[in-house]
């Protein structure tokens, strides 16, 4: 199994690692990666590989293959290392830290809007939550300025973990309808913010602090159903 080195430190921009593998469709296997796969609404990270000759091998992105381990996606065209070389993985960290800070703040905007979620997607800036809200007069400026307010406290974004048979106990710590945590390892992650600001699994990655966001917008607010309601945001920079 990948070492997951982000769900430790997130900051990580690169690690040396190990090729354990290269798949059929020609996607590597490492023996440990900063790489976040596709997962929870967040796309997975792209960068590139560095051989010890000075060689970039680029990744045009990561995901899971159907064993549930990390496959590093090559650009078309791109050479291939052998199993067993050692590289050193390189993310490309602009990217990665404007996803960190949407993803941070659409769980802040599931604080302002205490619904289910039925549905959501992290992008580079921009963002969206859909809440089951019946019967929902949502105003733009409101929104965005009570999840501004929290952003700018300053609140600690910390990880913790739990059991699986803690948090059956527990189902109101999870706010998706239509994703659910991963469960059947024996034990699940939860994203902290603040003492008790907010407190829900997640697997993604995220900044250390909510001022790390930045102050941001709500684009849009569409109706999507009858009970369904779309929430977009950007960051403001």
């Amino acid at each position: 199994m990948t070492d997951l080195l982000f769900r430790e430190d997130a900051y990580l921009r690169s690690c040396e690692a190990v090729v354990s593998g290269v798949n059929d469709r020609g996607g590597l296997l490492l023996d440990r990666t900063v790489f976040y796969a596709t997962g929870g609404g967040q796309p997975g990270d792209s960068g590139h590989l560095e051989l010890e000759d000075g060689t970039e091998i680029p990744l045009a992105t990561t995901v899971y293959d159907a064993e549930r381990r990390i496959v590093h996606v090559p650009a078309d065209g791109a050479s291939l290392p052998e199993p067993g070389m050692r590289v050193t993985a390189h993310l490309d960290w602009t990217r990665r830290y404007r996803l960190m800070r949407v993803h941070t703040a659409l769980h802040l905007l599931s604080v302002v809007l205490p619904f289910p979620v039925t549905g959501g997607q992290i992008s580079e800036g921009e963002g969206r939550l859909d809440f089951d809200i019946p019967e929902a007069t949502l105003d733009k400026e409101e929104i965005a300025a009570k999840v501004n307010e929290i952003a700018a406290g300053d609140h600690a974004v910390t990880s913790e973990w739990i059991t699986d048979e803690e948090l059956l106990a527990k189902p109101d710590l999870v706010k998706t309808m239509s994703v659910k945590p991963p469960m059947g390892s024996g034990k699940v992650r939860l994203v902290r913010i603040g003492t008790d600001i907010d407190l829900q699994p997640c697997g993604g990655t995220h900044v250390s602090r909510t001022s790390e966001i930045g102050p941001l917008e709500v684009t849009k607010i569409e109706k999507k159903g009858r009970q369904n309601r779309r929430v977009r945001i950007r960051l403001a920079d």
